[in-house]
């Protein structure tokens, strides 16, 4: 099983097809189309150069690791990794390898002028581990003696644990994992427990400039399955299902060797029905919407790579017979957008503001420009929801004075999820609502696209026939 791997991911994709026992022999196999492999995939590294990369990063990550944790007061950090509930937090601290040893630890100690020290407690030795982490002893010992040796040893004032968080990732502990923990080291070590979150906020928001490059063809992989997606390679007007798109997209996660983080989403808008809206959003549409001349459509996607998660929508215009571009209306609807992403992006945000405050000013000039707009952007890259400083809707009510971890942090990577709604006269004054995401980094003048942001529907033809 442990040759399954991180990267053993791409198995969960795999065509399972399941033939009574009578009839195996009988029938022939059917045949399967193989996936089609977008050629940008060809830029993205084996799994085997992923890992070696990676572990290269893991070294500059731990170098950073001390003076994190003594900014945030911890003494002691101690993540639990167990079998079949991996804590988020590993692949990061760790190898990025798999993990099945029931209940795995992984310690780092503020040890004073010695430095960081780091071990890992597992049920067996692996070479892979000893090239990050001290020993604990010349053996595995019981996690529980392990733990206790190392508690006593360096005294911390603090331990950290993923407890009590904001977010999924910093509040990873489960119950019996810290009554481990506790137990082990007794009543008076308990009472040093505290929250790491913001520490681990902090390690998982911090990007190094050797990680750009990967992540850039991260995004270039996610934006050419989308546009095929979006085209007629894929959509044939009047016979295409919405969930017809959805699979195709599956497929080109195959071909590509990638898997996506979360359900791709689809949403359509068509000029003389109503819009259905979820929680104030466009709702996604029916599997069994088919998608027709007029419609105007957009995609929710992204993928998983290098321990990066990427983030994307665009959209599309179905042409009806006789079109050849999308009406005025919806052109007009998309700068709306693009001048909302400008705002947001190129005039308000910069390092050190609070997301309150970067929220607030776009906002004002979208009200001053009469544009309806609507922000809810959020932290990217070692998760799709990462952590880290998210300018949304929420932002707006949260004061100017607060902390670091509330500020825009240099060199963070952002998705800049927004949407303009836009009175189209093509449509009788109906309003579209342009969807974008696109993912992004934070200079000091602002924040950049890792690609070339969407100015233009991609166009679908209404005559065109799948190849």
């Amino acid at each position: 099983m442990r040759s399954l791997g991180v990267f053993g991911f791409a198995l969960l994709f795999a065509p399972l097809a399941v033939v009574p026992m009578s009839s195996a022999a009988a029938q022939p196999a059917p045949a399967v189309r193989p996936a089609y492999r977008v050629p940008e995939a060809d830029l993205l590294l084996p799994w085997a150069e992923q890992i070696r990369v990676r572990e290269g990063w893991l070294r500059a990550r731990h170098e950073m690791l001390l003076p994190m944790m003594r900014r945030h007061g911890i003494g002691m950090w101690v993540v639990v990794n167990e079998e079949f509930h991996d804590d988020p937090v590993v692949q990061y601290i760790a190898p990025p390898r798999p993990y099945t040893g029931n209940r795995d630890l992984f310690v780092f100690v503020d040890a004073g002028d010695e430095g960081l020290k780091k071990f890992a407690i597992t049920g067996y030795t692996e070479e892979t581990l000893t090239r990050f982490f001290d020993a604990p002893s010349d053996e595995p010992r019981p996690p529980a003696q392990a733990l206790r040796e190392i508690y006593g040893r360096y005294s911390p004032k603090t331990v950290g644990l993923g407890i009590r968080g904001r977010r999924g990732q910093t509040r990873a502990l489960g119950y019996d994992a810290y009554r481990f923990i506790a137990e082990t080291l007794g009543e008076e070590a308990e009472q040093t427990f505290v929250p790491a979150g913001e520490l681990i906020e902090e390690y998982l928001d911090t990007r190094m400039p050797e990680e750009m490059p990967h992540y850039t063809t991260a995004v270039q992989v996610t934006e050419a399955i989308v546009k095929r997606a979006l085209s007629n390679a894929v959509i044939t007007p009047g016979r295409t299902t919405v969930g017809d798109v959805r699979n195709a997209l599956y497929d080109m996660l195959w071909g590509a060797g990638v898997r996506t983080w979360f359900q791709p989403d689809l949403r359509v808008q068509r000029a003389g029905t109503d819009i259905a809206t979820s929680r104030g959003f466009l709702a996604v549409a029916p599997e069994a919407t088919v998608i027709e001349p007029g419609d105007v459509v957009h995609i929710d996607f992204g993928i998983t790579y290098m321990g990066f998660d990427t983030d994307w929508q665009k959209m599309a215009y179905v042409l009806k017979a006789g079109e050849t571009d999308a009406p005025a209306g919806l052109k007009r609807a998309m700068a709306n957008s693009n001048t909302l992403q400008d705002a947001l992006m190129l005039r308000h945000a910069r390092p050190g503001l609070t997301a309150g405050a970067v929220f607030n000013a776009t906002m004002a000039e979208m009200r001053e420009k009469g544009i309806e707009a609507m922000i809810y952007s959020h932290p990217i890259g070692a998760q799709g929801h990462g952590l880290g400083t998210s300018i949304d809707f929420r932002s707006g009510l949260r004061s100017d004075t607060v902390g670091l971890s509330g500020r825009l942090r240099p060199g963070s990577y952002i998705s800049i999820e927004l949407n303009t709604a836009t009175e189209v006269p093509e449509w009788n004054g109906k309003k579209v609502f342009v969807m974008f995401e696109d993912d992004a980094h934070l200079t000091a003048e602002g924040y950049r696209f890792f690609r070339p942001r969407q100015e233009q529907f991609y166009l679908i033809r209404s005559d065109a026939m799948v190849p």
